[in-house]
């Protein structure tokens, strides 16, 4: 495969970014590492490249793709990884996924690299003003449009907020919703208050529904850790 293939990236400079669950009230920091991250969420093109798959429920090359789980999120890292000449991040030992870490592959974001390559470095909800920055309920026709089409954060990240909401690696609340994955950004259906760099909602690994995506991480720093699950 070309490497062409694979999601245009930018590279995050390492940093803190501030955490909070709202539903338990709790507030954390976390250290990010440099990574480089997709400057929009993969395409329907970009997926079809690589798994001969369409999924989406409206065609587009350049609609981002929706209609995939976290598995056929983590399931298309892997083979991207492998058609690009990179260690696969992930091993599936049947409901259970096992992150390689020190691998060099395409992977999701962990929720803290989402929020810090989301922010840019900016304080408040929202790295601009909602109409210029993201596709939400109140400008998007209730539909898809194709990725890059408002202003891009300080970073040069496109959709970060609104279009689709992007699977993270991380559980959500185990302690209440065991296997659920995170999920970040809001979507093109969502009202304006669900569209903001730190809200938080999560569902099944299995979900498939059209406002949910993805877009692809790679470290930059090798870990020393080699395995995390699940």
């Amino acid at each position: 495969m070309p490497l062409s293939i694979a999601p245009r990236a930018v590279a995050i400079p390492a940093g803190s970014v501030a955490m909070h669950d709202a539903r338990t009230g709790r507030r954390w920091s976390v250290e990010v590492a440099p990574f480089e991250i997709g400057a929009t969420p993969v395409t329907q093109i970009e997926y079809a490249a690589v798994t001969g798959e369409w999924p989406a429920a409206r065609r587009g090359d350049l609609l981002p793709v929706e209609g995939v789980s976290w598995w056929d999120a983590i399931e298309y890292c892997n083979a991207l990884s492998i058609q690009a000449g990179f260690q696969p991040a992930y091993e599936r030992y049947g409901d259970t996924a096992v992150w390689l870490v020190a691998s060099d592959g395409y992977r999701l974001p962990t929720e803290a690299e989402w929020e810090r390559a989301c922010r840019a470095d900016s304080t408040g909800p929202r790295y601009g003003a909602i109409d210029a920055v993201a596709w939400f309920r109140d400008n998007s026709d209730e539909r898809l449009h194709p990725v890059g089409g408002k202003e891009p954060n300080g970073w040069g990240l496109y959709d970060m907020l609104g279009s689709v909401w992007e699977w993270c690696w991380d559980l959500a609340d185990p302690d209440r919703y065991g296997t659920y994955r995170s999920l970040r950004g809001g979507g093109w259906f969502d009202e304006h208050w669900s569209v903001r760099a730190s809200v938080r909602r999560n569902s099944y690994p299995g979900l498939r529904i059209d406002d949910v995506g993805f877009r692809v991480v790679r470290s930059l720093v090798a870990p020393d850790s080699v395995r995390l699950g699940p």
